[in-house]
């Protein structure tokens, strides 16, 4: 509230290079019983510092999000819910309770890194409505008097969706170590590379696009020498009990039959199993979807429907305006194991590039040069920035292949 209260009054102009860097922050010292320019409250005194505040104000009114929503969102009388880490990082996720925004605590090596980046990255975001890279909308610390620092940043959830994510993954593009054993998959397990059995097929114009804006991305990431980013992908299947498989005839399943057309042993729960058709591409109308989470840009003319923009409508559910990203209708296919027939199923997507924030150092270099005399070099995570960049796109092409 101090933050977004103390910079929203002053004007908005484009940010300066004096906006950016280590030194573009506010300290406010926070003692319980109150001053002049803060609040009483029940917690410990603290130090609270805010990085590049200028900066990530343009930032958030570029992601049209107004800042009373912001404030409430995160401020607001309910509390934020603590999510489980999906990975190795030690870090720790907070969900805000309307769930458009994620917090996540950060390493004093991710914020030197974000905050060196931060122009470039400002740039890229500005350049690309639809890059699919991490939002982050503000960058905070808190100093404890014993001197213990908390240093944590706000981003979009691109899972801010009222239908239900069935499936999650995170893909890399490596293979040493990308699995997940099976006794620890539940519903909210975030699969990795080699757990995905499915192959995506989209709008031959929306797929284009999509390569031509991972391209970028990729591209903006290695120029920062940024590796270990990987792609977050959410799936929500559509009529579980209505799929059709290539042969042609119409499967009923059972949910167990369901759960072993998946491709993990975890229960599928789906809210419009009773509708017989998945969905219905039609011109978008201003006003009548229901947004993402913070989208701006526009979406590609899809080549089916011969539209500027496109809504999705699924039956039962609502209108969603699809982007790059998010709300983007497609096919899965699955290959049976035990027959050649393919399983095929109407699945809505939800997509962006997340955890950019660790740098090809020495470290990196050393623990690429160790993994090497074990493991095929091209298979583990930590590879020059290069080298990731074409081995991200590569594996995502045969993820999203082209149309026979």
């Amino acid at each position: 509230r101090y933050t977004v209260g103390k910079i929203t009054p002053v004007p908005l102009r484009e940010v300066r290079s004096n906006d950016f860097g280590p030194r573009a922050r506010i300290i406010m010292y926070f003692p319980c019983e109150g001053s002049q320019y803060t609040p009483p409250h029940c917690s410990v005194n603290f130090f609270w510092k805010d990085y590049c505040p200028m900066v990530f104000r343009n930032l958030r009114e570029m992601f049209r999000i107004d800042s009373a929503d912001y404030m409430m969102s995160i401020c607001g009388g309910d509390s934020l819910k603590e999510l489980s880490s999906p990975g190795k990082s030690g870090s720790i996720f907070y969900l805000s309770q309307d769930e458009r925004f994620v917090i996540k605590t950060l390493r004093k090596s991710e914020l030197k890194i974000l905050l060196k980046m931060l122009p470039k990255y400002y740039n890229h975001v500005k350049a690309y409505d639809n890059t699919l890279i991490t939002k982050f909308f503000g960058v905070h610390r808190i100093t404890l008097k014993a001197g213990k620092k908390v240093r944590f940043v706000v981003m979009g959830n691109m899972f801010c969706t009222e239908l239900r994510i069935h499936r999650k993954y995170d893909l890399k593009g490596s293979t040493q170590g990308r699995s997940t054993k099976k006794q620890k998959i539940n519903e909210n397990t975030t699969l990795k590379d080699l757990d995905l059995a499915h192959a995506f097929h989209v709008d031959k114009s929306w797929r284009e696009a999509l390569f031509r804006q991972i391209a970028l991305d990729s591209m903006f990431l290695e120029s920062q020498s940024i590796i270990d980013y990987s792609m977050l992908l959410g799936i929500h299947f559509r009529a579980p009990n209505h799929l059709k498989a290539a042969t042609s005839h119409q499967n009923t399943l059972e949910s167990s039959g369901i759960t072993s057309a998946m491709d993990c042993s975890v229960p599928l729960h789906c809210e419009d199993a009773n509708s017989s058709k998945g969905f219905l591409l039609v011109a978008h109308e201003p006003g009548t979807t229901a947004g993402g989470s913070h989208i701006r840009g526009s979406m590609v003319r899809a080549s089916e429907g011969g539209y500027e923009e496109v809504d999705l409508v699924l039956p039962g559910t609502g209108r969603f305006r699809v982007q790059l990203g998010v709300n983007m209708p497609a096919r899965a296919r699955k290959l049976l194991e035990s027959t050649d027939a393919v399983e095929e199923y109407d699945v809505v997507l939800y997509l962006g590039i997340i955890d950019i924030l660790q740098e090809y150092n020495t470290s990196k270099r050393v623990e690429h040069a160790v993994k090497s005399l074990k493991f095929d070099p091209l298979s583990i995570s930590s590879v020059d920035p290069n080298l990731y960049s074409k081995r991200f796109v590569s594996f995502l092409e045969r993820v999203f292949p082209e149309q026979d």
